[in-house]
């Protein structure tokens, strides 16, 4: 089996399913030796499990799902939360391997962004590991909180500011310049990163003056999701579930090694 898990917060099922699900099946259905195509839309998840013949190359099937996958990404929203993950195994599979990982030095952003671009990609390259699924992770996320009164003191609704959003914060393909001797690619960099870059942003500008997102909103670097936490023995954390493939044989050769930090990484 392999499965495709997108996220999109907030989205609620009939979003995910015309958006999301569809684009995808469509993609992947005209992959060889599919037997089956089953699909999961909920709120802020999307999930299609593809079931192959028995025959097929499980490595090669999967690498044709992730081809036909990014191939879809110009069709699904611009705003996901991240693209699509493929994975060689179902993903409610029983983990085999759960780890933690802490520190009395470091914030959870900082263990979350170790823990999936040093350690996860590690995991993966084990041989007969289907996947590696990370639980409380705090990714960055540009919180913006509204406050009602101001916008309603500038005459301005919640609509201006995400239209405002939506147009200032893209990045898209800016053309290119000719000389007689020359061809010039024009970059133009539309993606805003830093709280002052967003609290800049100019929601109004009228003969009155200008109104900038920092007059109705309080603009600040944080965690994309507060709703969930992952502790261990009483600390708050980063947990690592290492998932196998199908049929794989749960203890390792010894020659298949993998070097790791031990302890805090201060």
């Amino acid at each position: 089996m392999v499965t495709v898990v997108t996220s999109y917060a907030g989205a609620n099922a009939d979003i995910i399913e015309s958006q999301i699900t569809e684009p995808l099946e469509k993609s992947i259905n005209g992959i060889p030796d599919i037997r089956t195509i089953t699909s999961t839309s909920s709120v802020g998840r999307s999930m299609i499990i593809v079931e192959f013949n028995i025959n097929a190359d499980l490595e090669g099937s999967a690498n044709d799902v992730r081809d036909k996958v990014s191939q879809a990404l110009r069709s699904l929203p611009q705003d996901i939360d991240a693209p699509p993950v493929v994975s060689k195994a179902d993903a409610n599979n029983e983990f085999i391997l759960l780890l933690a990982v802490q520190s009395k030095t470091m914030g959870l952003l900082e263990l979350s962004d170790y823990a999936e671009n040093v350690l996860l990609n590690r995991f993966q390259t084990i041989p007969e590991v289907s996947a590696v699924n990370i639980f409380g992770q705090k990714r960055s996320s540009m919180r913006i909180w509204i406050y009602p009164s101001k916008l309603d003191a500038y005459h301005l609704s919640f609509n201006d500011v995400t239209s405002v959003l939506k147009k200032e914060n893209v990045e898209i393909p800016s053309g290119k310049i000719y000389g007689n001797t020359t061809e010039l690619t024009i970059k133009a960099i539309g993606n805003l990163t830093t709280e002052k870059e967003f609290a800049d942003l100019i929601i109004r500008e009228s003969a009155e003056g200008i109104v900038r997102l920092s007059d109705v909103a309080k603009v600040e670097l944080g965690p994309e999701n507060y709703e969930q936490s992952w502790k261990l023995n009483g600390l708050n954390g980063v947990g690592l579930a290492v998932i196998p493939q199908p049929g794989a044989n749960y203890i390792l050769n010894s020659t298949n090694k993998c070097n790791f930090f031990r302890g805090d990484k201060d």
